[in-house]
């Protein structure tokens, strides 16, 4: 990663929905050593309080508990809103299929709305799942996607898609000052045991010497991203000057305010699971189960934009990143209550 990182937020206030789940409470984390403060907005329908547990006692730090999906208002100045709020998992959005598209959809509006009001910077973080099970890879900004709009997972597909809508047209309507992650396979400390995503999964399994599961026959590829170098090209994203994009976004030719954020170091599935059973020096066999439906078969990000408009790449391989968050997995898996606290920002 090359280019200097933020060093002095101090002034700055930053609201971020979803701020007490895996990912917002390690933006929270990194925001507030670089001195904002961070207005933390969760109703913990899937994130928990013992994420944050560690950053109450700070005066730069508050937090409120509320659905962002119905209308907040922010006392004081706001010149950053980071819209992270949203069931990530297909566990979870399965079990909240209605809560994850309001989300997206009234979460979105919110937010852009607290933005809008406060003259401030709206991130949005959107997924690679807006590509679907893409025809092309690499994925670029510039490819539509292949959805399907009515399967089990277009709760969150879909939501995410409309959320980048949503946030355009108040970009186009409003002149606002917008930004969009697509992020891809985040993975660290804090993550879910139980979300069923496919790192905690195997992570769970091979700790505990039991087979791996993997869908289908395991060749179908992930690119995995340590949260450390996440909340790095977040901030980056939010806090660029939106000349990098070309002005306002509303006349042909001018560059989107979407960025691609993600490790472009391409792994099967199969080859993850190997990978994990090693890290943790485990027992554990590998078995196999039918691939869901409208599981993707590809997903690698192309970085070129990230590279080029924030001077952003990951700095932590895949091999470095499982053996950073094993010991926060074998301490979750053991029940240990410091176990969120089993990271290092740096």
């Amino acid at each position: 990663m090359s280019g200097s990182q933020i060093s002095n937020g101090r002034g700055h206030r930053v609201v971020i929905t979803g701020g007490a789940g895996f990912l917002g409470s390690h933006m929270c984390e990194y925001l507030l050593e670089r001195n904002f403060e961070v207005v933390c907005v969760d109703n913990l329908l899937t994130s928990s309080h013992r994420n944050i547990d560690s950053l109450t006692a700070d005066p730069r730090f508050s937090f409120v508990l509320h659905d962002i999906a119905q209308p907040l208002e922010i006392q004081g100045p706001v010149e950053y809103v980071m819209h992270l709020a949203s069931p990530a998992s297909p566990r979870d959005y399965m079990q909240y299929p209605i809560e994850t598209l309001l989300a997206g959809s009234s979460g979105t509006r919110w937010a852009l709305e607290i933005a809008k009001e406060n003259g401030a910077v709206l991130l949005l973080a959107s997924t690679s799942e807006v590509y679907g099970d893409p025809e092309v890879n690499p994925q670029a900004e510039s490819y539509w996607g292949r959805v399907n709009p009515v399967g089990p997972r277009s709760v969150y597909d879909e939501a995410k898609r409309f959320a980048e809508a949503m946030t355009m047209a108040y970009h186009r309507k409003h002149g606002m000052d917008v930004r969009i992650a697509r992020l891809f396979n985040v993975y660290g400390p804090r993550m879910r045991l139980n979300d069923g995503r496919v790192l905690p999964a195997f992570m769970s399994q091979a700790l505990s010497n039991e087979p791996l599961t993997i869908y289908g026959n395991g060749s179908q590829t992930r690119s995995f991203c340590y949260v450390d170098d996440m909340v790095e090209g977040l901030s980056r994203l939010m806090t660029c000057s939106i000349s990098k994009f070309g002005g306002n976004g509303r006349s042909s030719g001018v560059q989107l305010p979407i960025v691609n954020l993600g490790n472009p170091e391409e792994v099967t599935v199969l080859q993850l699971a190997r990978e994990v059973v090693e890290t943790t020096g485990s027992f554990s066999d590998i078995s196999f189960e039918p691939l869901p439906e409208d599981d993707p078969k590809l997903r690698r990000p192309d970085i070129t934009k990230a590279q080029t408009l924030l001077q952003w790449e990951p700095t932590v391989p895949r091999a470095e990143g499982l053996r950073k968050v094993t010991p926060y997995f074998r301490a979750a898996l053991a029940g240990e209550p410091e176990a969120d606290k089993v990271t290092v920002h740096g």
